[in-house]
C-alpha cells in the first residue's frame, strides 16, 4: 500500500477517538472529496469491510483482528459516520456511497480480494461491484439490506424517511433523545442481538451525535434498493449470504429470496443470533470468511 499524505486527525476524534476499539489501526485519508477515518491491519491479501446504517468502524472491534491474522484489513467509517467527513449537501445515496467506497480504495493503491459488508453495507458493495468500483473475488453479506422492505412497511418507511430527514431540528432532537442509555439498549434488544457492553456504549455515543445522526438520516432517505435488485442477477463476485436466524432488522428469508436472483449464492445460517451476528460471534463470523477465501484460493487451502 503506497504512502499517503494524511489529513490531520479532526477534534472530535482526538477528543471521542481516545479509547477506540482498535485505534492503532487508524488513520485519517483523503479521498472522493472527504476525509476518511479508516483503520488498517494486519497483512496478506486485501478485506474491504463496510458496516451498516448508524455504525462504525467499531462493529469491527472483535471481528478485524481475527481477520488480521490472513488479510489486510481495510475498514472504512462511511460518508458521514463515525469520523469520516460527509462532503457539504451530499445526498448518501447508494450510488454515491458505492463510489465513495471505490475511490477510497483506489486512494489506498489497494484492490479488495475479498469483500464483507454488514447490513447496508453489503448493499454499497455489492453495488460497487456491479459498477466495476471494486473486483472481488467474494462478497460475504453479512445480515444483508440487499431487498426493499416488502408490503406496507415498504410503503411507509421510505416516503416517511425521506421527510423526517428533512425536519430541521431532528438530528439533534433524535441524538438528545438517545443520550438515555436505556433508549440505546431498546434499540439494540430490538435486532435481536445481545452485544458487549463495549459495543453499546459506543452505540449510544454515536447515536448522540447530531451529525452522525443526521449522516444516517440522509442515508436512509435517499436509499433506493429497486435498481441494485435488478442488478442482482449479473453481480459475478461469489456471494455468501450469512444470516443471523434471530435477526429482527432484516427478515432472514430474505437471503433466499436473494439466492435465486444471484446464480451460485450460498446462504448460511447463524442460529440464535441477530442482527449483530458478527458482534456477538466475531470467530464463528471469522471462520464463515476464512472458509470462503479459502474455496476461492484467496488464501492457501
Amino acid at each position: 500500500m503506497p504512502a499517503l499524505a494524511i489529513p490531520a486527525a479532526p477534534p472530535a476524534w482526538r477528543r471521542e477517538g481516545q479509547d477506540w476499539p482498535n485505534r492503532a489501526a487508524s488513520r485519517f485519508v483523503a479521498a472522493a472529496g472527504m476525509r476518511w477515518h479508516v483503520q488498517v491491519m494486519g497483512s496478506g491479501p486485501a478485506l474491504l469491510l463496510a458496516h451498516g446504517t448508524g455504525a462504525a468502524t467499531h462493529s469491527w472491534r472483535a471481528l478485524a483482528p481475527l481477520l488480521a491474522r490472513h488479510f489486510t484489513v481495510i475498514a472504512p467509517d462511511l460518508p458521514g459516520h463515525g469520523f469520516t467527513a460527509a462532503p457539504a449537501g451530499a445526498r448518501l445515496s447508494l450510488p454515491f456511497m458505492a463510489r465513495a467506497v471505490s475511490d477510497l480504495c483506489r486512494a489506498l493503491g489497494t484492490e479488495p480480494a475479498l469483500a464483507a459488508g454488514h447490513s447496508a453495507g453489503a448493499a454499497i458493495l455489492a453495488r460497487a461491484a456491479l459498477d466495476g468500483g471494486i473486483a472481488p473475488s467474494g462478497l460475504a453479506s453479512l445480515n444483508g439490506a440487499l431487498l426493499p422492505l416488502y408490503g406496507l412497511p415498504g410503503r411507509i418507511f421510505s416516503p416517511l424517511a425521506k421527510i423526517v430527514a428533512h425536519l430541521p431540528g431532528l438530528p439533534e432532537l433524535f441524538a438528545w433523545r438517545h443520550r438515555d442509555p436505556a433508549v440505546v439498549d431498546r434499540l439494540l434488544h430490538a435486532t435481536g442481538s445481545r452485544i458487549d457492553a463495549e459495543g453499546a456504549a459506543i452505540y449510544a455515543r454515536l447515536a448522540a451525535d447530531p451529525a452522525h445522526v443526521a449522516a444516517a438520516l440522509n442515508m436512509m432517505a435517499a436509499w433506493d434498493l429497486a435498481p441494485l435488485v435488478r442488478d442482482l442477477p449479473r453481480l459475478w463476485p461469489k456471494l455468501l449470504l450469512i444470516v443471523g436466524s434471530n435477526d429482527r432488522t432484516i427478515d432472514p428469508a430474505d437471503a433466499e429470496r436473494v439466492r435465486a436472483l444471484v446464480p451460485g449464492a450460498e446462504a448460511v445460517r447463524m442460529p440464535g443470533l441477530g442482527h449483530l451476528a458478527h458482534e456477538e460471534a466475531p470467530a464463528a463470523t471469522a471462520d464463515l470468511l476464512l472458509d470462503l477465501a479459502r474455496r476461492l484460493s484467496v488464501l492457501p487451502p
